[in-house]
């Protein structure tokens, strides 16, 4: 029996997706079959500890939570591509040099409507020989409260120029909260973005592998309540849209599990924040989006291990740029650039092996969410992110959650 390891790479935080990843793969073996032989799949938790570039790994696809963030799991995870050949979900070479400053630019190199964003420089500069006398001699004065009434107008948003959860984003609705947002940056760099106030509707789109789930969400709600559950917020045309927009995204950096946040106003999809190389994943945020994210990665992760899918470390921003630079409309062109997107993710083949290989999971993810084990991963998950006096309030608002998704896919 052909035997896949399948590695998780995940931070503290985390333990609602793993486990439920774990037991579906446990539950069902073999996962599909190679070569017409059963496929046996083996996860495990990926541990963190010195290590010699030249080893070995019995891991043949890594997800990675946890690189994007510390360090030496990071570089560990660019051996193991490099030296290894092991298949990384996400890809630690873009999200450490495109993070959302990159991503901006190369979209909006793309026509994609990214609101108007300027990078303004640091307030306080690092303490580094030389970096003070560069800075008095080339770097220009400027005038902010200028540039944040004139050139944007209020209100508008003030944010790091790599993102990371929400950190350091501050809503500015005049020249002194502009002023006290850029003194409080300190030493971290910030974008200056348009606002975009009085939308229509505000849209988070999952992506994994090809895959992608657009999301109703309420950034004014509660964590726990940010994802609205309803599935028909957007027009046919506007759904199509968002998850090519979020498709070409993922496939032009190589990032296969990211999330894509855009605004509907006045007509106009706009995409705000989309470098997100932790994306949410949770079960008290998801909630009824949850077991479609864990469906979706097991697929993906099945897929890339009965493949033997390669890493693509290469880049092809230039076919993409062709297209950007052609006569074609807007739509014409997104529509081009998915095509290249879908040849990165193999989407036709991916699709194929889903429904011949894996015709099981709707009903096992179905089944698994109904018993007990699942029951013990919610309220594992509630006892770690409530206080105990809201557990039994929570417990039965996400059971209650569950329950109607059973019912609506029964």
């Amino acid at each position: 029996m052909p035997t896949r390891k399948l590695g998780l790479l995940i931070g503290a935080e985390e333990e609602d997706w793993p486990s439920a990843l774990e037991a579906l793969f446990r539950r069902h073996t073999p996962v599909a079959s190679v070569g017409g032989e059963p496929l046996n799949v083996q996860v495990e938790r990926v541990r963190v500890h010195p290590f010699d570039l030249r080893a070995d790994t019995s891991y043949h696809v890594v997800v990675d939570r946890l690189g994007h963030w510390q360090l030496h799991p990071r570089e560990w995870l660019k051996k193991a591509a490099l030296f290894n050949g092991v298949y990384l979900v996400n890809n630690p070479f873009t999200f450490q040099s495109m993070e959302k400053h990159s991503a901006y630019a190369a979209m909006m190199r793309l026509g994609i409507h990214v609101p108007k964003t300027w990078l303004i420089p640091l307030k306080s500069y690092p303490d580094r020989p030389g970096y003070q006398d560069t800075a008095n001699r080339y770097y220009d004065w400027f005038d902010l409260p200028a540039i944040g009434g004139e050139e944007f107008g209020y209100p508008l948003y003030m944010k790091p120029f790599d993102g990371g959860g929400w950190r350091g984003v501050s809503r500015i609705g005049n020249t002194a909260e502009l002023m006290d947002a850029y003194n409080a940056s300190g030493q971290t760099m910030m974008h200056l973005q348009a606002a975009l106030e009085g939308f229509d509707v505000f849209v988070r789109a999952l992506g994994i592998g090809p895959q992608i789930r657009p999301m109703h969400y309420d950034p004014s709600k509660p964590f726990h309540e940010r994802y609205v559950p309803d599935r028909n917020f957007l027009s046919p045309e506007k759904t199509l849209e968002m998850t090519r927009i979020t498709k070409v995204i993922n496939a032009f950096f190589r990032w296969e599990i990211n999330s894509c946040e855009a605004i509907l106003k006045d007509g106009l999809l706009q995409p705000i924040d989309y470098a997100n190389a932790c994306p949410d994943m949770h079960l008290i945020s998801l909630h009824v989006n949850f077991p479609w994210a864990v469906k979706s990665l097991l697929a993906w992760t099945t897929f890339c291990l009965a493949t033997d899918r390669r890493m693509r470390l290469d880049m092809n921003m230039a076919d993409y740029f062709a297209i950007a630079d052609s006569e074609r409309s807007y739509d014409e062109k997104l529509a081009a650039y998915e095509v290249l997107a879908d040849a990165y993710f193999e989407t036709e083949r991916f699709d194929e092996f889903r429904h011949k290989q894996l015709g099981w999971l709707d009903e096992a993810m179905w089944e698994f969410v109904q018993s007990a084990e699942f029951d013990g991963i919610l309220q594992g998950i509630v006892r770690d992110k409530f206080p105990a006096h809201e557990f039994d309030h929570f417990v039965y608002h996400y059971r209650t959650m569950m329950r109607e998704w059973v019912q609506s896919n029964a």
